[in-house]
């Protein structure tokens, strides 16, 4: 096809004439085609419809216009020559022919209209080089077509079009009916590039069909007789298949499967199925069929309602108990799972919402591989392998949060027993900031209230000994201002008081089952000053910052909760349902009270201090870097031993993070023994993403966890680009205790801009339950527009 624009400067006057009048001749002759009323068009005295300038690719449209910069109704033409037969009724347009018209242009060789006997009936024919823009972004290509006199509906030979998500779709011929439906005979479909250099490439995958209807309105493309090429080669027959329109959001029709092997099951296909139930409406279904045990039917219904949306996950199946190599036993049964959530926007302070997570089998999603179970669906989150059902409202603005909820906890880990786990509700909890200030400083607000209701006692699993059933009423006054001199000191005195009241039943006396109850109530306080001196110069390209650090702190004696005495040593056992589980390290360092909840509480005089330092390079560069500690006026042995907070001065907490690269990251956190600097506990790891590949490393190490417990592990994962379509991919979690991997995935993959094929081997030397070390190999297929960001839409 020839040039479509010439700059100015080589448009000489008659070409210029040539044009204007062309665009006056093809307004007055093609207005059938236009469909104009003549009051929306200026006309001269003598009635004649003159036209109207095009403006300036730069113009700034006129007031209703569209992008093009045409009136809604105008049309523009331009031509190397118009020929016009009055008697015939026909115009002709030849070379480097370009037709606007409502949003809509149409480029060709040579355009031929039919004016038609009367209006509507007008037909345009496009020869060579035919491309059609629509205002959607998509450009439709034929060597000819045909059309009515409003571009809409027609007929096209050598047909081709590029979609959105650059998705290609061509046909020997194509019937366009309207347009919203057209349909492709012999067509392709590919989001795949067709072309390198100018010259012709195999698309890695593509769908050929006898027939394909494109649905606008439906947002989806449906084949007859399709047959599903993999680099040219066919691979699958369908007599019928659809998939959704790239412009489309979702649409009704079948996902890319799931295929794997594994001792557990044998070989399993899973083949999700989503159907739009309305626009605001969808399910998905996904049988997953084994060749060791019964299917197990998966499926999600997601809802929008103008409020807000409901998204529930669940599953279903028939079987016997098995073990990690598939042999059943024990008796058929009912098995089946739901993970739901839903939230809602009441008005623009309130909102509620709710979670529904229950299983009928500790390890149904170890069995069957269900995946992204232990996700964050609301404001209460689970420990891992926990679920959590919670009904909750929350009213926020501006200077105030107010929060009421109840929820109830599974436990799948080993040992878990749910009767031991608290029912949890009320559980109320509220801030308010006044927009005053009181002696030049902020005040907040803050309520909490909860209540707890256990069955049985954890401290005795076999006893089937009665829970503790506790209740709290918190109320706090907290108030804080800011001082910075000229030099840069910065001072921030604080108060803070708390009043607690407690109810207790069921506490047992250590006689049997003999419990008893208790009421008792107290006042909690906190004073002292947050103290930082920030130096800072520049050094070549780069700020580096030094800022020693110290808060000081004073409490009066706090009144702990005390429920019982520890049989063997006699030292009290404390009231501790909120602060189980809290690491000493550099984000609690600067805590006046230490204690994530309420149950316990710092007291006595102490001090924390640190010497933080930061490297900041205008390039982006960075490294920071803190050491510090606490001390205090006297041993508190309501923290537990493994804080390292118990002795007047604590361990040594160090942090640092850099990212010397810009491809490079890693961080390091540590906490050293107070005399002897051996590390108590340890976290370090470094994130690395090139244009090579992408990988992560995660180290620690913990003399004690919450359950009392020595850990070392090593947590490992990446991507090794081998070739520009060809990698590794490696992940790894390693017990250092153990000296052993408790689970590790090799695979290998190829990808391009249009297709992912991942072939990954896992084997987990975990045993949980029945289930023992398990080997699997999985296939994972993602195609663009098909594959899994489908599910998204």
């Amino acid at each position: 096809m020839s040039p479509r624009r010439r700059p100015p400067s080589a448009i000489g006057p008659s070409a210029v004439a040539r044009c204007a009048l062309l665009a006056g001749v093809a307004t007055a002759v093609l207005w059938p085609m236009a469909a104009l009323a003549q009051g929306a068009m200026p006309k001269d005295g003598g009635g004649q419809i003159i036209s109207r300038p095009t403006p300036a690719p730069t113009a700034k449209p006129a007031a209703g216009a569209n992008a093009d910069g045409l009136q809604p109704g105008e049309l523009y033409i331009e031509a190397d020559q118009l020929v016009r037969d009055d008697h015939a009724k026909v115009t002709t347009a030849t070379g480097n022919v370009e037709i606007r018209y409502q949003q809509r242009t149409l480029r060709a060789d040579r355009v031929v209209y039919e004016q038609g006997q009367e209006e509507g009936q007008g037909v345009i024919r496009a020869f060579g080089h035919v491309v059609i823009l629509n205002a959607d972004g998509t450009t439709e290509f034929a060597d000819q077509f045909t059309l009515d006199d409003k571009m809409r509906a027609g007929v096209a030979l050598g047909f081709s079009a590029r979609l959105a998500e650059e998705v290609k779709i061509a046909g020997a011929s194509a019937v366009r009916r309207s347009e919203t439906i057209q349909e492709l005979n012999q067509a392709i479909y590919t989001p795949c590039p067709i072309c390198v250099a100018d010259h012709p490439k195999t698309p890695t995958w593509s769908i050929s069909a006898e027939r394909a209807v494109q649905d606008k309105v439906h947002r989806v493309i449906i084949y007859r007789n399709a047959r599903i090429h993999i680099l040219g080669a066919p691979v699958l027959y369908l007599p019928i298949f659809w998939n959704a329109d790239p412009s489309a959001e979702r649409s009704t029709g079948f996902l890319v499967p799931k295929i794997s092997a594994s001792d557990r099951r044998g070989f399993s296909y899973e083949q999700p199925f989503i159907w739009v139930l309305s626009p605001s409406a969808d399910l998905l279904l996904s049988p997953q069929i084994n060749t060791k045990v019964n299917p197990l039917l998966n499926g999600q219904l997601r809802k929008r309602f103008y409020s807000g949306e409901v998204d529930l996950r669940f599953g279903f199946t028939h079987e016997r108990d098995f073990d990690g190599n598939g042999k059943k036993f024990g008796n058929d049964t009912s098995r089946s799972y739901i993970l739901g959530r839903g939230a809602f926007q009441i008005d623009d302070k309130w909102r509620w919402g709710f979670t529904a997570e229950h299983t009928s089998d500790d390890v149904l999603f170890d069995k069957y591989e269900i995946d992204k179970v232990y996700e964050t669906r609301g404001p209460y989150i689970a420990d891992d392998r926990r679920l959590i059902s919670q009904l909750y409202a929350v009213r926020q603005d501006a200077r105030s949060y107010w929060s009421v909820a109840a929820l109830s906890i599974q436990g799948l880990r080993p040992g878990d027993i749910d009767r031991t786990f608290p029912l949890v509700g009320p559980l109320t909890e509220g801030h308010y900031e006044p927009a005053q200030t009181v002696l030049g400083g902020r005040i907040r607000f803050h309520t909490s209230t909860v209540a707890l209701t256990r069955d049985q006692s954890p401290t005795t699993p076999t006893a089937r000994l009665p829970g503790l059933d506790s209740r709290r009423v918190s109320g706090e006054i907290d108030w804080r201002r800011s001082f910075t001199s000229t030099g840069g000191l910065r001072v921030e005195p604080f108060v803070d008081v708390r009043a607690d009241g407690y109810s207790l039943s069921d506490i047992l006396t250590g006689v049997g089952a003999n419990t008893r109850s208790d009421s008792t109530a107290r006042v909690l306080a906190v004073a002292g000053a947050d103290i930082s001196y920030p130096l800072y110069r520049r050094w070549r390209d780069a700020t580096v910052v030094v800022e020693p650090v110290a808060q000081i702190a004073v409490s009066p004696n706090a009144k702990q909760v005390v429920i019982g005495r520890d049989p063997t040593t006699g030292k009290p056992v404390y009231l501790n349902e909120d602060s189980v589980a809290f690491e000493f390290d550099e984000t609690t360092l600067f805590r006046a009270n230490k204690f994530p909840g309420y149950d316990l509480y710092e007291d006595g005089a102490r001090i924390n201090v640190a010497g933080r330092a930061a490297v900041l390079w205008d390039d982006g560069r960075r490294a920071s870097f803190l050491l510090g500690r606490s001390f205090r006026d006297r041993s508190n042995d309501v923290f537990p031993n493994r804080s390292g907070l118990q002795k007047t001065a604590s361990d040594w907490i160090a942090a640092a993070d850099a990212q010397p690269l810009t491809w490079l990251s890693f961080f390091g956190r540590a906490r050293f023994d107070a005399d002897t600097f051996a590390v108590h506990r340890a976290e370090a790891g470094a994130n690395v993403s090139a244009k090579w590949g992408s990988g992560y490393v995660r180290y620690l190490t913990d003399d004690f966890d919450i359950n009392g417990v020595r850990q070392e592990n090593l947590d490992v994962g990446g991507e090794l680009y081998l070739r520009k379509n060809w990698g590794v991919s490696a992940y790894g979690n390693r017990d250092l205790r153990q000296n052993a991997w408790v689970i590790r995935d090799y695979g290998v993959f190829y990808r391009d801009e249009c297709i992912r094929v991942d072939v990954i081997y896992r084997r987990e030397d975990t045993v949980i339950g029945r289930l023992g070390r398990r080997e699997s190999v999985g296939v994972r297929l993602t195609l663009a527009t098909l594959g899994g960001p489908l599910y998204g839409r």
